[in-house]
């Protein structure tokens, strides 16, 4: 196994870009090398078989979704309340929606992870992780609710993304703001 960390992020980011394009069923060596612009073959080099490619790509499309890493590393920058958890909230769905292709991608890895129970259980593990990190950062920042709300919150945040990014027209007659805005003021106390 080739062990380039560069070459390795590229091949998982062209897996992503298959992933979101063409679904799981697209998803070949040929596909990914092709994507990534290397030779016949590469991808092979780097990923053992099918299963530790989809795994890496889960990890991955987590480290591409995540928020900033300034903001991450100080989760009290900026004074803890119901407006911040609503910026922060519509900072990340403007990354969902401006970079459609991680969320495509992990759509397609869960749908392939109801069908592939290795796959399911490390996809598992990363999500839950990102969960166990969002709220420990929420209530690292002193925002208002604890694990339920941020439970809430990323479940409607999770739908609200399935629909923009799959059938936009189902909720055109309403905002991100607006859907937002009324998330933080019914689920997070007052």
């Amino acid at each position: 196994m080739r062990q380039n960390p560069e070459r390795r992020t590229a091949l998982t980011d062209a897996a992503i870009t298959v992933l979101a394009r063409e679904g799981a069923r697209g998803l070949t060596y040929r596909a990914v090398d092709a994507e990534a612009d290397v030779p016949p073959g590469t991808t092979s080099n780097y990923f053992r078989n099918r299963d530790q490619l989809l795994g890496e790509v889960g990890v991955r499309v987590q480290e591409r979704l995540s928020a900033p890493a300034d903001v991450m590393a100080n989760p009290q920058a900026e004074s803890p309340s119901h407006d911040r958890v609503g910026v922060l909230l519509g900072e990340l769905m403007g990354r969902l929606t401006a970079h459609r292709e991680p969320y495509l991608a992990l759509l397609e890895l869960r749908l392939e992870a109801t069908r592939r129970p290795d796959l399911s259980a490390e996809l598992t593990k990363t999500i839950r992780e990102g969960i166990d990190m969002s709220v420990d950062w929420h209530v690292a920042a002193g925002m208002p609710g604890g694990r339920p709300e941020v439970l809430l919150m990323y479940l409607a945040l999770t739908g609200l993304t399935v629909e923009r990014l799959t059938l936009p027209e189902v909720l055109a007659d309403v905002t991100d703001e607006e859907v937002i805005r009324i998330l933080v003021d019914r689920v997070l106390p007052s």
